[in-house]
């Protein structure tokens, strides 16, 4: 069977019929990110966050050399921009917020351990599909470790943002689009790996359905203490493995496009 075509950047997913008719709030104007200074060019702020990131733990070479590469700067506002390489969440509009490095770091990192790149520490992972694109950050780093990258965002201002903001590096392997994350994007399935910026009460069905056998998800998900903890689940020939990671906090999973 012939592949189907691969959607160009960006491209915009149409919404299903029942986030049509669920009730939209007005899109909100979000200000484009500012240009890089040259104080927060400098490779080395982004070495000495690198070496913080292996000091807490981060191990993987393509990770840190990832983390190393993007330039976080310029994915937050300018009145943040003393702050981008700091281990911290940040605030990037319409009540969200751009990942700390250590979380971006250690959820990539985990999504390299999948079982099809077990004993392959120099192999990319294969196409990823990413739920919650926020500004654009995470995509970016995801660019520099997968062979494709597929992200979605539900909300129109920030997807919008993540455009401007990845629109300077150019990427064209990286695909944005504006959708409904919890029903995913079957037309690139099967995914390699699926990671998530948000956190809801399970892991959908789509997910796992559009997950390659030997394929990991990371992602967040209520736990038994009823707050957040990282889940990874694999998919091999055997059936579904889960585990239960440590706690988190993320923005909850929601669905329709707003």
């Amino acid at each position: 069977m012939a592949t189907p075509p691969r959607p160009s950047f960006p491209v915009r997913l149409t919404p299903t019929a029942s986030a049509a008719t669920r009730g939209r709030m007005p899109a909100v104007p979000v200000k484009p990110m500012v240009p890089s200074t040259p104080s927060m060019a400098s490779d080395a702020v982004r070495a000495r966050m690198v070496q913080k990131l292996a000091a807490q733990g981060i191990t993987d070479a393509r990770v840190l050399r990832a983390m190393g590469t993007v330039e976080r700067h310029r994915f937050v506002d300018s009145a943040l921009v003393n702050q981008a390489y700091e281990d911290t969440s940040l605030p990037i509009g319409l009540g969200q917020t751009i990942s700390k490095p250590n979380v971006v770091a250690r959820m990539i990192e985990l999504l390299l351990g999948a079982p099809a790149l077990v004993g392959k520490p120099q192999e990319r992972l294969g196409r990823v599909l990413e739920i919650g694109t926020g500004c654009g950050y995470q995509a970016a780093v995801l660019n520099e470790v997968a062979t494709e990258v597929y992200s979605i965002e539900r909300l129109r201002g920030l997807h919008e943002r993540a455009r401007t903001n990845l629109r300077h590096f150019r990427l064209a392997t990286v695909h944005l689009m504006l959708g409904d994350g919890m029903i995913g994007y079957a037309k690139g399935a099967p995914y390699a790996g699926i990671i998530a910026a948000a956190g809801g009460e399970a892991v959908p069905e789509a997910w796992i359905t559009q997950l390659a056998v030997g394929g990991r998800i990371v992602a967040p998900t209520h736990s038994a203490t009823g707050g957040q903890a990282l889940v990874v689940i694999d998919k091999t020939p055997r059936g579904l493995e889960r585990r239960i990671l440590e706690a988190v906090h993320f923005v909850p999973l929601k669905s329709g496009i707003a």
